[in-house]
């Protein structure tokens, strides 16, 4: 059967959308009947075209100035800018101004992936693109990971560069990398050796976070705003909805929308005033903004239907199972060449009988080291395995992911620390006792009937103090210990 559609991409670079851009495509879109669109894993807009309105949607997009693109050419540069503000953790040097500093200086499209992530994040990868830029501890440094296409070989830049240059390397790189005699061993030298920029030497390696993959759904408050992240279960994005949501911003003066690499949206800046006509919106088209944690840690290929069959069909035995599986990050693999994000990997073997029976296909469960889904190293947990007996299997490597985690009782640790210091005695407060009456000058307390405020010291009462009690001066008082009251 011929092809009805063709996929094309529309690149929002680092995930930054403008409302009034992504508007005028939709409606070209919709002008040649097409009702839905997707957003796919490097934050870009994925659109099936139908074939015979082809030609109509290429000129109207070129009429407009849309670019877009085969999904695998072009790659767009992707980045944590989304979570900036709301799922950046410490001190970052890192603010949205610098972000659009650093897309601004690419003068060139990239053909190959490129990411620009804070270091203090744990929401966007850091290493799924080629060519890696990561925020150093100095303002202004980066620094650089390459994973060298078709593989999982990754280089870490023995220097840290300067921000104006990350356009210029990224460049450089891109070029050597299309040379077959480049590799691990040379590639930092050829390119010193062709290229100046700015730099200093790595001393410390990359510290990153722990993976905690935030719960980026729903409407959420931050300061005196709100932002709103939309999910949706088959990707699938009504393009009237998106039409709508447009409206809104440009009618709230909502400057931006952000394409995550979970293939959501997320608008911040949400004034609470306005919060009526979101809800207004997502009641419309009836869109579900609260799905259980353990759908929302799912990395699937795009374009991937039976990825997507996969993914429900376990989540269903998840759910049934009530397992939790915070701290981890699930990822499909159905083509052997992809590199999705994941600290566990289901990934379809090869059809060794070239068999079309679905019920023939057999999966492979690995996981990477520590559970880490930033590493690229996999370790095989079950092989061989068919569909219906996926979800057991999964189920045990989240048990083991948690008796791993368990190893270190935080718990145990706490409570020893208490009964070493349980020991320990706080020093004993003083206070000050009439001899005549017993009667006793608290400072904490103060003497409020004498105008006497709480916290003044015994050594700073005025001369008209006296016992509230016998009304003996400040000399007859002497210094004792709270504990030899009796009370």
């Amino acid at each position: 059967m011929a092809k009805q559609t063709h996929t094309v991409s529309i690149n929002f670079t680092g995930g930054i959308i403008s409302p009034g851009y992504l508007q005028q495509a939709l409606k070209i879109a919709a002008a040649v009947k097409i009702t839905e669109v997707r957003f796919g894993l490097r934050q870009q807009l994925l659109v099936d075209v139908p074939v015979k309105h082809f030609k109509q949607f290429s000129q109207q997009c070129k009429q407009q100035k849309i670019a877009f693109h085969e999904p695998d050419v072009n790659h767009n540069i992707t980045s944590s800018y989304p979570a900036a503000g709301i799922f950046t953790h410490g001190n970052s040097w890192l603010s949205e101004g610098d972000y659009k500093d650093v897309f601004d200086l690419f003068d060139y499209t990239p053909s190959l992936k490129l990411n620009i992530c804070d270091r203090h994040q744990t929401f966007t990868p850091f290493f799924t693109g080629h060519i890696n830029w990561i925020t150093s501890e100095h303002a202004h440094y980066w620094h650089l990971f390459v994973r060298f296409p078709g593989t999982g070989q990754l280089l870490a830049w023995p220097e840290l560069i300067y921000t104006n240059h990350i356009s210029r390397v990224s460049r450089q790189i891109e070029t050597l990398l299309q040379t077959p005699d480049v590799n691990g061993s040379n590639l930092y030298e050829r390119t010193r050796a062709a290229l100046e920029y700015m730099g200093r030497p790595v001393k410390e390696e990359l510290d990153m976070p722990n993976f905690h993959l935030p719960y980026y759904e729903g409407f959420n408050r931050y300061e005196n705003s709100y932002w709103l992240g939309i999910y949706r279960r088959d990707e699938l994005f009504p393009v009237a909805f998106l039409q709508d949501l447009c409206a809104i911003c440009l009618e709230t003066k909502t400057g931006q929308l952000y394409a995550t690499p979970w293939k959501t949206i997320i608008i911040k800046n949400i004034n609470p005033a306005h919060r009526p006509l979101w809800d207004y919106v997502l009641g419309k088209y009836r869109i579900n903004v609260r799905h259980a944690a353990n759908e929302l840690n799912w990395q699937v290929e795009d374009n991937s239907a039976d990825g997507l069959v996969l993914k429900r069909h376990i989540i269903r035995h998840f759910d049934k199972e009530d397992v939790r599986t915070y701290g981890l990050c699930f990822s499909v693999r159905m083509e052997s060449a992809t590199s999705e994000f994941g600290s566990v990997v289901i990934r379809k073997q090869e059809n060794k009988y070239n068999s079309k029976l679905k019920y023939m296909q057999r999966y492979d469960i690995l996981y990477t080291p520590g559970f880490n889904p930033n590493s690229s190293t996999l370790i095989p947990f079950r092989e061989n395995v068919s569909k219906e007996h996926l979800g057991p299997y999964l189920v045990s490597i989240c048990k083991y992911f948690y008796e791993q985690a368990s190893e270190a009782n935080p718990l145990q640790d706490l409570m020893s620390s208490q009964q070493s210091l349980s020991h320990i005695k706080p020093p004993e407060r003083k206070v000050q006792q009439c001899r005549q009456c017993m009667s006793v000058y608290d400072e904490a307390l103060g003497e409020a009937e004498q105008g006497i405020a709480p916290g003044t010291a015994f050594e700073a009462l005025p001369e008209h103090f006296g016992c509230p009690l016998c009304g003996a001066g400040a000399a007859m008082f002497e210094e004792i210990g709270e504990g030899a009251l009796g009370y």
